[in-house]
């Protein structure tokens, strides 16, 4: 019974929290309104779900948000920097091929929102074949060291928590 009513479990407690913090009020029309959404978008959603995205450890997801976090507050001011002081004949713009080792649906999508919301770069393209993503990057002298750091940072982590 459960299962039915909560189709993707993890998807309703990430959009209860998410609009809690975007109404910025803990308030009972809130947590209503929370609990409506998070319940009605997954079942609505579900039948183009083919299962339940596996995830084998859960717990390494929450290290995984707060290290996108802490890339996201670093790229900030990376890119602020950038921006406001480097020439801007001496920005390095650059398209990178990343190959992918990761062959989930959802793991795939969690890498390219990861990379898009990294102020700097951007998820433009995946391959018809889902085995690589082509990626902006604002500044990139050394294309291969951000290719290997989106593997290595990112990929590999998201290997872990998907058993891939």
């Amino acid at each position: 019974m459960m299962r039915r009513l909560f189709p993707h479990p993890y998807l309703t407690v990430t959009l209860v929290v998410l609009w809690l913090l975007l109404v910025n009020r803990l308030a009972l029309g809130s947590v209503v309104m929370a609990l409506i959404l998070g319940t009605a978008i997954p079942l609505i959603t579900a039948r183009w779900w083919p299962g339940t995205p596996p995830v084998a450890r859960p717990l390494a997801l929450i290290s995984y948000i707060g290290l996108v976090i802490w890339d996201v507050i670093i790229a900030n001011l990376q890119v602020a920097r950038i921006v406001l002081f480097m020439p801007t004949a001496r920005i390095k713009s650059a398209w990178i091929t990343v190959p992918l080792d990761l062959t989930s649906p959802e793991a795939i999508t969690l890498l390219a929102g990861t990379i898009t919301m990294t102020p700097g770069t951007l998820t433009a393209d995946i391959a018809s074949d889902g085995k690589s993503l082509l990626i902006h990057s604002l500044h990139a002298p050394d294309p291969d060291a951000i290719r290997d750091d989106i593997k290595v940072r990112y990929e590999a982590r998201l290997k872990r928590i998907f058993a891939e």
